[in-house]
């Protein structure tokens, strides 16, 4: 297998060449060529079939002037003779066996016409100079080669001229489309094609107004759900509140510890909700500070709801946000403890941070999508929020957060921090 992939990428076409300027500038060449063959040939045979078909005519009209001449027993014109010097053995035979014929030869590095005729056995034959209609003929075959590569040269600068044009569009396209995958939904191409009705709309031209189209209404339904999601944890806020200081006043007993649980799930998720919209809505800030991640690691586990052990590996400072990092920390400890097993590990190895469990490990989607919102594999309680939570307020601090599995089993989350010191 690695030889085989070894020897495409020894033998393969360079990257470039996928490109569809460069294919459609080699479909441009294969066909200006082919067509430049197809009619130079053409010009080529006509033009010599017609200047042999006149210097065979004139040395066969000459032919029959020396034949004249033979049989008068009078004088041979110029440049006539019984088996002269030069003539081609293949036409001397022709003659001999008692036929006419014409070829081209060469005598003396000059290419010449020759007729001959049988003459008592042997060859009565007329020779003419050829080299001026060989000279045009060569002159021609130049001039068509010399017109086809100006000819392509034309086709192909102008047709890089316009290629290149559609290529940037599309490039332009796919750049606008990469941004709104990334999260930039006020990215648009603004192909002015798709704005100025007196333009011609091109089929690049439909793709660009389709693809603004599609984040237009992407966006204005992410905004409809932020909002929605923002209205209702603020709407939730004042009644949770008052359910609250209620459930405060209630007689000590079961069912006053059961009301209160439920109310203080209720306020972390409202919570919860609002720093969502808060993250959906950009408008967080840093504040930053100079952090020891071991430090930081050991308070997070003090305040966890259940043992975790604390390995610093490599401790190391980073400058970030104490908040945040606590949360996102926090976030994937609790997590660690509610759908996972003991016992817990918080590593810290310089300016990675991971939390790994001996539980069953992350669901096959949240490895390969992420964590999603309100989904949570079987029976396991909660929301789905507070990975959802750490995604966000990582990205907020730059950092990357990983999930994956553990080869020996449990689930492995890992924090990698944008710099630090060790």
């Amino acid at each position: 297998m690695s030889a085989e992939r070894s020897g495409r990428k020894r033998f393969g076409l360079p990257r470039w060449t996928s490109s569809l300027t460069w294919k459609a500038l080699a479909f441009i060449t294969v066909m200006c060529c082919g067509l430049a063959a197809l009619l130079g040939a053409l010009v080529h045979v006509s033009v010599t079939n017609r200047t042999v078909s006149d210097a065979r005519s004139r040395t066969l009209v000459r032919l029959d002037e020396a034949a004249r001449a033979y049989e008068a027993g009078t004088r041979l014109p110029p440049d006539s003779g019984i088996d002269p010097r030069g003539l081609p053995g293949d036409l001397r035979e022709l003659a001999v066996s008692g036929r006419r014929g014409t070829m081209v030869g060469v005598v003396s590095g000059v290419p010449s016409m020759w007729a001959a005729a049988p003459a008592d056995g042997r060859a009565l034959a007329v020779q003419i100079d050829y080299a001026q209609s060989a000279s045009t003929i060569e002159n021609l075959d130049r001039a068509i080669l010399g017109s086809s590569a100006l000819a392509i040269g034309v086709t192909l600068i102008f047709g890089a001229l316009g290629v290149s044009g559609v290529t940037r569009r599309l490039r332009t396209t796919s750049q606008v489309a990469r941004r709104i995958s990334a999260g930039d939904l006020d990215a648009r191409v603004g192909d002015p094609r798709t704005t100025d009705p007196a333009r011609y709309r091109d089929e690049v031209a439909a793709v660009a107004a389709a693809l603004d189209t599609m984040a237009s209404t992407l966006q204005r339904k992410l905004i409809g759900e932020q909002r929605f999601t923002a209205d209702v944890a603020h709407e939730l806020r004042t009644p949770l509140t008052g359910l609250h200081a209620a459930a405060e006043l209630l007689p000590a007993g079961r069912p006053t510890e059961m009301v209160r649980d439920r109310v203080a799930a209720l306020r972390t998720l409202t919570e919860d909700l609002l720093e969502i919209s808060r993250l959906d809505a950009g408008s967080e800030r840093l504040e930053l500070d100079a952090i020891r991640l071991g430090q930081l690691a050991e308070r997070v586990a003090a305040h966890a709801s259940g043992d975790t052990e604390v390995r610093v590996v490599r401790d190391a400072w980073v400058e970030t946000d104490r908040r945040r990092l606590e949360r996102v920390v926090g976030n994937l400890v609790a997590n660690a403890h509610k759908h996972g097993a003991s016992p817990v590990v918080l590593t810290v190895e310089g300016a990675v941070v991971s939390v790994r469990d001996h539980g069953n490990g992350f669901p096959d989607y949240l490895v390969t999508e992420g964590p999603q919102r309100f989904r949570t594999e079987g029976a396991g309680k909660g929301h789905g929020l507070g990975l959802t939570i750490a995604v966000g307020q990582a990205e907020v601090l730059g950092a990357r957060l990983e999930f994956d599995n553990a080869p020996q089993g449990g689930a492995l989350a890992v924090l990698r921090l944008p710099a630090g010191e060790g």
